[in-house]
């Protein structure tokens, strides 16, 4: 399959990028990423620069493909990163647009590249249990309701990926927030740090220029773990306990 991409070049945060064409024939079989590599390897074969674009397990678990794709964070299809995506999901000739996350706490690293650290700063603030909890075996012993353990799960399925962000017209990392402080608000170990967990972690959120939720729903609707809005909703309840506790 012939296919026209446009994809953004910028070597780096200070200057200005553009929107760059190229041709690729590519497999239908092929992954996303799989397509950007044989670009690459072109490119290469030319003596010309490289797409910049960042990858590790390829297997839809890691969430580091973080790619805009005609406009969608990880592409055309739902509850999936873009390693996951494959070009049967194009139509031969296809015109594909391929951007990075925008967001002003992503500055752009290269081309494709963005620097997401400010969630690793957001998870340093407090998105961490930091007693002794022993091994799996103690962890096993504890009883836990099992709505409770599921909904926990559903909320720790998040990878960090910055997807949601990228959606949101306010670049809101709330989505983000709320499933890291919500896994841990429910579970027994997470209840040492509970009150101030959620008020450090949104200060930090606020120190890292992120915007607020205004509830747009578009992180929901790309997240690739299908994290719930109810995340944030539960986000906004520990607030209010720490805010309640004099801990915010």
């Amino acid at each position: 399959m012939r296919l026209q991409l446009h994809i953004w070049r910028q070597k780096n945060s200070r200057e200005p990028g553009r929107l760059v064409p190229y041709a690729v024939q590519a497999d239908e079989h092929m992954s996303f990423l799989e397509m950007l590599d044989v670009l690459n390897a072109e490119l290469i074969r030319k003596g010309e620069d490289p797409i910049a674009f960042d990858h590790d397990c390829r297997e839809g678990i890691c969430g580091a493909c973080s790619l805009v794709i005609d406009g969608v964070p990880h592409g055309p299809r739902a509850a999936t990163t873009t390693c996951q995506i494959h070009m049967r999901e194009f139509p031969d000739g296809a015109e594909i647009t391929i951007e990075p996350w925008r967001a002003y706490a992503f500055p752009v690293v290269k081309d494709l590249m963005v620097d997401r650290s400010a969630l690793d700063r957001i998870i340093a603030a407090g998105g961490y249990v930091s007693v002794r909890t022993g091994a799996a075996p103690d962890a096993n012993a504890i009883p836990i309701g099992k709505n409770t353990a599921e909904k926990a799960f559903d909320y720790a399925a998040c990878i960090g990926c910055g997807a949601c962000v990228a959606a949101c017209p306010n670049a809101s990392a709330m989505l983000f927030v709320g499933a890291k402080v919500s896994h841990l608000a429910l579970l027994p170990q997470g209840q040492v740090e509970r009150t101030a967990r959620a008020s450090r972690m949104i200060a930090a959120m606020d120190a890292e220029s992120f915007g607020g939720c205004s509830n747009h729903g578009e992180c929901e609707a790309v997240c690739p773990k299908s994290i719930s809005l109810d995340a944030i909703a539960k986000l906004n309840r520990e607030f209010m306990r720490a805010v309640a506790t004099g801990e915010s």
